[in-house]
């Protein structure tokens, strides 16, 4: 009998926006205003530390306080500092406002847009198709889905990403930050080569792997970008042991990312500030980071070198 292999599963999938994708702070100054060249230093900093590509104005981007005009003028700066796959956080819990925040991408020279769950309304499945349905339909770019339960309320579930990616053309990827590799494992599966998953939690992403994501949005990559991007080709060369080492290395930064004590992005501006960058502090509601978050940065980056 002749053995029969399935070609999805040869070699590595593509990463048409990068494998190490970071999920930008926006850089505030003194007095809470836009940042503009700090912005440009920022950009500049991460593509040259491991970055393939960058997220503006998600959550760790801190969208919710940033106006239209702030994201647009965030993006036109980016964009003409550096030369990487951009992806713009479009997405809202009013489908008409991400409609025509999505509408709006396609003019700020953007590679794509994410487009979170509708957050707190926590609506149905069937409601969740209507509404990524409506965004995609918005604009000629591609669509990557962001799912993140934790944060929105609501979970997509794996049935209805998979009849999105069948029947909507322009949906070309999921951030899954969903906690849950089982039904990653089972979305890939049935949906094909063609549909991008990046690990949307970067303690996951060696799980994700596993199972066929083929990179990340990461936060911890502000800091440790070379160091996620050599775990991710150490495991897709087949050097499980090395990419499991880079990984133990990296535990701490994931646990500082974010808790309920600092949440995300407090700890990352924090240990920006440490090596030297000009973010600034947080807007409230997130506010300033407390004190002892600068200490836990400098110990982190003492145990990394």
């Amino acid at each position: 009998m002749t053995e029969t292999h399935d070609t999805r599963f040869t070699k590595p999938r593509a990463a048409r926006f990068g494998r190490v994708i970071t999920a930008m702070v926006t850089p505030f100054d003194s007095e809470g205003g836009l940042d503009l060249d700090g912005v440009a230093t920022l950009a500049d900093w991460l593509v040259a530390n491991g970055s393939d590509g960058l997220v503006l104005a998600g959550t760790t981007g801190e969208s919710p306080v940033l106006s239209d005009s702030e994201e647009a003028a965030l993006t036109k700066v980016v964009r003409d500092a550096v030369d990487v796959p951009i992806l713009l956080g479009t997405g809202s819990n009013d489908t008409a406002y991400a409609v025509e925040a999505t509408r709006r991408a396609a003019d700020l020279g953007v590679d794509g847009v994410l487009v979170v769950t509708p957050y707190y309304n926590r609506p149905a499945q069937y409601g969740l198709d209507a509404h990524f349905r409506a965004v995609a339909a918005a604009t000629h770019l591609p669509v990557v889905l962001y799912d993140v339960p934790a944060r929105t309320g609501r979970r997509i579930s794996t049935d209805t990403l998979v009849r999105l990616c069948a029947e909507v053309d322009n949906i070309v990827a999921l951030k899954d930050a969903a906690g849950d590799p089982v039904s990653t494992s089972r979305f890939i599966s049935e949906v094909g080569p063609d549909i991008e998953v990046y690990s949307g939690d970067d303690s996951l992403t060696l799980p994700l792997l596993s199972v066929g994501a083929v990179g990340v949005v990461s936060v911890a990559s502000h800091w440790v970008g070379r160091q996620m991007g050599e775990m991710i080709t150490a495991f897709l060369a087949g050097d499980v042991v090395t990419a499991q080492r880079i990984n133990a290395s990296l535990l701490d930064s994931y646990d500082f990312e974010g808790g309920d004590e600092s949440p995300n992005p407090i700890p990352t501006k924090a240990m920006l500030r440490v090596l030297g960058l000009p973010v600034g502090q947080c807007r409230l509601p997130m506010g300033l980071a407390p004190a002892w978050v600068e200490d836990r940065a400098r110990a982190i980056l003492a145990e990394l070198n």
